[in-house]
């Protein structure tokens, strides 16, 4: 028997999977583009729901044209009364990733398309599974403190209306922006994980339900999501900007992971940090407090200083100053990776509707490591 030769690098890290004209990487250069656009074109002159539209129509909309996509979202908003009592009939202390897939699966009982997997039906379940996701995870979090739901605010922007909806205030204007600027930042990032995940479901033509929840299954994963929570609990642990040098003394001495600086494809700074990072310190000057982003800041400095000296060059990753920037929204840390996904859903509808419109199943093959041509043993003889 001759065994295939193996084409692939280990977690088909490099491997071309497919073509696709949304997003788009060059981790040397620190560059990241949606259907063209440069992330600070849109992080500086955009809104999320001009993303959005950018996202699944591969361009930008006029000013109709994003008025039709706003209201369409806003109309979609209001969760099914039969999901919020799925909800409230979690366990207190579900995992809000947990409780995030179980109820994104469970909205496909109340979608009037559920039956209908054309691609114009599915465009419709992508507005309403975006317009959605934003109340279901406020609501996850309102229930499991004793509160209850409340419901959208129409005259809110997406992001306005998600911290509404979670803290039961409206958010000042800079707060709104912060969040804004985050959900742009986070929509898409080519094949990572859960979106390739996303695309092996859409394949099978499964359901945009299914191809999400499958998605959502991939970010739960603490080698996807998770990474700012992470950093957020080791700003929470330091405590204070004094401790900083101190604390970083002991882990770098001992060669362990700082969590929020490097990434895996960026070579240089990560494009989306550099907006996380002015975001994380303007909202801290206007709340009258910057103790967290001086506390990232430092650490910063400390991590790229070392690393650089062992000619190991690395920069924060979008993930360091989400942290902060989510906390003074006062997100609540176990929260971290369920808001991504409020964002990254525009990407994997994005990515979702792409796969239907020009589809081939994805199966590809393994590299067998396996023994070969063994011959069979009767029990008796083992």
């Amino acid at each position: 028997m001759t065994k295939p030769a193996s084409t692939t690098g280990a977690g088909l890290r490099d491997v071309v999977a497919a073509p696709s004209s949304i997003c788009f990487i060059d981790g040397e250069k620190g560059i990241l583009t949606y259907r063209g656009y440069n992330i600070h074109e849109l992080a500086e002159n955009s809104t999320f729901e001009e993303v959005i539209f950018l996202l699944w129509n591969g361009r930008l909309p006029n000013r109709h044209e994003l008025a039709e996509l706003s209201a369409a979202l806003v109309a979609n908003r209001k969760l099914p009364v039969e999901l919020i009592g799925l909800m409230k009939s979690f366990p207190c202390e579900v995992v809000p990733m947990d409780a995030l897939r179980t109820a994104i699966s469970a909205l496909v009982f109340y979608d009037p398309d559920r039956n209908d997997n054309s691609l114009e039906a599915s465009k419709r379940k992508a507005i309403r599974l975006t317009a959605q996701f934003p109340g279901v995870v406020a609501a996850i979090d309102r229930i499991r403190n004793g509160k209850e739901p409340l419901d959208p605010n129409p005259e809110l922007s997406h992001a306005a209306n998600f911290l509404h909806m979670l803290n039961g205030e409206e958010p000042t204007d800079i707060e709104a922006r912060a969040l804004d600027i985050a959900l742009i930042l986070h929509a898409d990032h080519e094949f990572n994980a859960s979106t390739f995940a996303a695309r092996v479901t859409a394949a099978t033509l499964a359901d945009v339900y299914a191809s999400i929840t499958s998605a959502i299954g991939a970010l739960s994963g603490p080698l996807h999501g998770g990474a700012n929570e992470q950093v957020m609990r080791m700003l929470l642990e330091i405590g204070s900007v004094a401790k900083v040098d101190s604390y970083l003394k002991d882990k770098l001495a001992s060669g362990q992971k700082i969590m929020g600086i490097g990434h895996a494809v960026y070579r240089t700074e990560d494009p989306r940090a550099t907006h996380l990072r002015k975001m994380s310190e303007e909202i801290g000057k206007q709340q009258g407090d910057t103790k967290w982003f001086d506390m990232s800041h430092r650490i910063e400095e400390i991590v790229v200083a070392e690393m650089t000296k062992k000619e190991k060059p690395i920069r924060a990753n979008v993930d360091f100053y989400s942290a902060s920037t989510y906390y003074m929204l006062g997100i609540s840390v176990d929260l971290y990776t369920p808001i991504f996904a409020v964002s990254r859903i525009s990407g994997w509808t994005a990515h979702v509707l792409e796969q239907y419109a020009n589809n081939k199943l994805i199966r590809p093959r393994s590299d067998y490591t396996g023994e070969v041509d063994l011959k069979y043993i009767p029990i008796d003889r083992r």
